[in-house]
C-alpha cells in the first residue's frame, strides 16, 4: 500500500476513522473488532479515534477502549501502527456536542486517553475543536506541555483555519505535525488549509472524506456527482475509491481517514490508496467537486 509522512511517522495514506463504530447505529463489538482487524490485514497502519466517540454520556472514550481491544487481540505485528487521539470536544450524552480547551481539562483528558488506549504516550494527540471560551493560544499550550512532557510523541489539531494553523506552529516551536478538517467532494471548505499543509509539510487528515457516514452508507456519492460515478464505472472499483484516490491525488500531505463499521467498506477504502487517476480524470473530478 502507498504510505504517506505524519511526522517522522511512516504510515498508510489510507486511514481508519473509528467514529462510526462508537455512535449512534454503532454495530456490535464483535463486529466493530472485525472490521478494525480487517484494516490491519488490509496494510492500514493509521487509526483515528478520540475520547467524545461514543454513545452514552458514561462511556466516555468508548472508541479508544475498543481500538485498544482491537490491538490487543490482532494476530499479527502492530508495532508500526499509530493511533491519533482528540480531546477538547465533548457529547454529553444527549447527542450534542460542546467544546472544552481549558489546558487543566486537556492535559488530564489525554492522560486518560494513553490510559484507556493501553500506551505510555500517545502517538498522535490532537486538540480536537476549538473552544470560543478560551484563547487558542491557552489550548495549544497545554498540547506543547504535553509534548514536551512526553505526554504525547506527536501533536495535531482539528477543525482549524489557516490562522489558526499558523499560531498552532509556531506555539509548538514548529512541532505541528497534522490537521484534520472535514474535506470531501461534497465539502471543499477546507482547501485552503489543505493548500497551507501542502506548503508548510504539516500532514492533511480529511475526517468525513466520502461526505459524511449518512452519503457514504446510502451511495450517493456517485449519484450526486456523475464525473466520480462515471471515472468507477470506467476503472470498475467504487465511487468511494474514486473520492479518496483524487484526494491523495491533491497533495502528498493528504491521508484521508473514512470511518467504516463493516469490514468490506474499509477493505474498500484501503484499495484506494493505491488507485493511481490520471491528469485528465483528477481534473475532471475537481471540476465536478467545485
Amino acid at each position: 500500500m502507498q504510505q504517506r509522512t505524519i511526522g517522522d511517522r511512516s504510515v498508510s495514506a489510507v486511514g481508519l476513522g473509528g467514529m462510526p463504530m462508537s455512535i449512534e447505529g454503532r454495530p456490535g463489538t464483535d463486529r466493530s473488532i472485525a472490521t478494525i482487524h480487517a484494516a490491519l490485514d488490509a496494510g492500514i497502519t493509521f487509526i483515528d479515534t478520540a475520547d467524545a466517540y461514543h454513545r452514552d454520556a458514561a462511556e466516555v472514550g468508548h472508541n479508544e477502549e475498543l481500538i485498544a481491544r482491537a490491538l490487543r487481540t490482532y494476530g499479527g505485528d502492530t508495532s508500526g501502527v499509530l493511533v491519533a487521539t482528540k480531546g477538547g470536544h465533548l457529547r454529553p450524552g444527549d447527542g450534542t456536542w460542546t467544546q472544552d480547551g481549558d489546558p487543566t481539562y486537556l492535559k488530564s483528558a489525554a492522560k486518560a486517553s494513553a490510559q484507556r488506549l493501553g500506551v505510555e504516550a500517545i502517538g498522535l494527540y490532537q486538540f480536537h475543536r476549538p473552544d470560543p471560551a478560551v484563547p487558542y493560544a491557552d489550548s495549544v499550550g497545554a498540547i506543547r506541555e504535553l509534548l514536551d512532557e512526553g505526554v504525547i510523541e506527536m501533536a495535531g489539531i482539528s477543525n482549524a483555519d489557516p490562522e489558526q494553523i499558523r499560531e498552532a506552529n509556531e506555539i509548538l516551536g514548529g512541532r505541528l505535525v497534522s490537521v484534520q478538517n472535514q474535506f470531501s467532494p461534497r465539502f471543499r471548505s477546507s482547501l485552503p488549509e489543505l493548500e497551507l499543509c501542502a506548503e508548510l509539510g504539516i500532514a492533511f487528515l480529511p475526517w468525513s472524506p466520502l461526505g459524511g457516514i449518512a452519503l457514504a452508507r446510502s451511495g450517493e456519492l456517485g449519484t450526486e456527482y456523475s464525473a466520480f460515478r462515471s471515472v468507477a464505472e470506467s476503472r470498475g472499483v467504487s465511487p468511494f475509491q474514486v473520492a479518496l484516490a483524487w484526494e491523495l491525488a491533491l497533495a502528498p500531505v493528504v491521508v484521508p481517514i473514512p470511518g467504516a463499521s463493516r469490514p468490506a467498506s474499509i477493505q474498500d477504502s484501503a484499495r484506494a490508496a493505491d488507485l493511481e487517476l490520471t491528469t485528465d480524470e483528477i481534473a475532471r473530478l475537481s471540476a465536478a467537486a467545485a
